[in-house]
């Protein structure tokens, strides 16, 4: 069997012209395969008078009220030149928010690949009547139809399905003017998310170390990014001694990554660092077997650091962003680091190795000190799927953030919140640093206690930043899912992408 290639970006934009398109052509004349209309239960959110001439034919149907997730289907409607029109519920209008709509385009999208429908057009609802700002529900229904127009079918021998060539919004001629720039934007953005994705979802067989490397240096390579890869000889001679514990079982040789977007001018410097363990076996600690089989996710949070450095630079944010990305693989073997080992790390202090399954924090450690001592960012961003103990705390759905700063905290949450990435702020007790003393070492790599697992690793983090405003991003939920979602195929989900750019286009470009 020939080897498989690595997703890069050209993959993901296939040399396609853009998707995502604003219209205000006049309804009436308007020839489309298919078109959306979100409906609400309870009030009118259009105000265009072909609009809701098929709206109101619709509530003659008994089946369709507008509750939340009633859809109907009506062929062929009389006066339009419309080949179908899929009528959708929003439910009642108190419970309708950007990501409802961010759902029922992706939703919509994804039945009109599997209907081999190439073009649709949406329609956008009015701000004065839905009560939510333009600027946010459509950049929400950007980004659904966008995402959900994504297909991961590498390993596919046969190519069913096809994503659609272009999808229009319908809107006032006003506001197609006002947000004309806004579908480029999206679209630079979700591209880079669903090259995460794939990254994610690329089995860890085709993504050793050097495989991924290359994919993000690839990605990054027609962009104004600086690269620099330090292979396992230069880590060596450097001390990157964490780094180079956790690859030691594997075959395939470490190395890291740093992406630097540095424009003329630059403000503040915003560093991000990212775990990216091609395949965790927990080492000789092994992990039980069902825990192994999505294991090629480990390295999401690295994903999520390229593609969001990549997106920054397609955007002109005004910031320097540098991106460090720690890649290895975690195995087992005769020449694997041992519990019990004490370490040296790139920062200076040593490390009693508790527990080789513990092993992300070590590669974050060596790349986060790097990033203080060679970069001194105003601002340092660690994304990780990191502990299991945060899914517990807090599902597969949303992410903890640990962070000694306010207001770093709440921009995260806020950006969260915005991009429906969302984030819970967790606790760093100083009395917990106690469990992570070790007798023999400066510190230990896992706690002392069964609990707290999530804040334990985060606090172990803190260690190796000094003063730098810092933050932690356990991604260890959603980074991945087994079953799709409205906007989102099985597998990686780019989890932090949209939620990073949205926080580096709103810092101040001065300290």
């Amino acid at each position: 069997m020939a080897k498989f290639k690595i997703y890069h970006l050209h993959d993901v934009t296939r040399g396609r012209a853009p998707v995502l398109h604003l219209t205000s052509s006049d309804l009436n004349q308007t020839k489309m395969q298919s078109v959306v209309i979100p409906v609400c239960e309870d009030s009118d959110i259009h105000d265009a008078p072909a609009i809701l001439n098929l709206i109101s034919n619709a509530r003659k149907y008994q089946e369709f009220t507008g509750k939340k997730d009633q859809e109907l289907i009506i062929y062929d409607p009389p006066d339009t030149h419309f080949d179908r029109v899929i009528l959708t519920g929003l439910g009642k209008l108190k419970q309708i928010n950007p990501d409802t709509l961010r759902s029922i385009t992706g939703k919509a999208v994804k039945k009109f690949i599997q209907k081999q429908i190439s073009q649709t057009l949406i329609i956008v609802p009015d701000e004065t009547l839905i009560h939510i700002d333009t600027s946010l529900l459509l950049e929400a229904m950007l980004e659904g139809a966008f995402l959900g127009n994504q297909l991961f079918d590498l390993y596919k021998t046969t190519k069913k399905y096809s994503p659609l060539q272009s999808i229009h919004f319908w809107m006032k001629p006003e506001l197609v003017k006002k947000y004309r720039r806004l579908p480029l934007k999206v679209e630079s953005v979700c591209q880079c998310t669903a090259l995460a994705r794939q990254w994610v979802s690329t089995p860890s067989n085709h993504k050793r170390p050097s495989d991924f490397t290359k994919a993000m240096v690839s990605a990054a390579g027609t962009e104004p990014i600086s690269v620099t890869v330090l292979d396992e000889a230069q880590l060596n001679d450097k001390g990157f001694g964490a780094i180079l514990a956790v690859s030691a079982g594997s075959q395939s040789p470490p190395n890291m990554l740093v992406l630097d977007y540095n424009p003329e001018g630059a403000g503040q410097t915003i560093a991000l660092v990212g775990k990216g363990v091609t395949f965790d076996s927990g080492g000789i600690n092994l992990k039980p077997a069902a825990s192994l089989e999505d294991m090629k996710m480990d390295m999401a949070g690295a994903a999520t650091v390229a593609a969001a450095v990549i997106a920054a630079s397609r955007l002109k944010y005004p910031n320097r962003i540098i991106g460090i990305m720690p890649v290895v693989e975690n195995m087992p073997s005769a020449n694997a680091t041992r519990p019990g080992d004490i370490i040296r790390t790139y920062e200076g202090k040593t490390v009693e190795i508790g527990n080789t399954d513990a092993e992300g924090r070590l590669i974050l450690i060596d790349a986060m000190a790097y990033a203080v001592k060679l970069y001194t960012p105003d601002i340092l961003i660690d994304v990780a799927t990191l502990t299991g103990a945060c899914v517990v705390a807090l599902g597969e759905k949303i992410a903890g953030v640990f962070s000694f700063d306010d207001e770093l905290a709440e921009a995260l949450i806020r950006s969260g919140e915005k991009t429906h990435e969302r984030c819970w702020r967790m606790p760093l007790p100083e009395d917990y640093k106690e469990l992570l003393k070790s007798e023999f070492a400066d510190i230990s790599n896992i706690s002392s206690s069964k609990w707290g697992g999530a804040i334990t690793a985060a606090l172990f983090l803190s260690e190796f930043v000094g003063d730098t405003r810092w933050a932690h991003m356990d991604i260890a939920g959603p980074a991945y899912v087994k079953k799709e979602t409205d906007y989102c195929g099985a597998g990686g989900t780019g989890f932090g992408v949209r939620l990073l750019c949205d926080l580096l286009e709103k810092l101040p470009s001065a300290h």
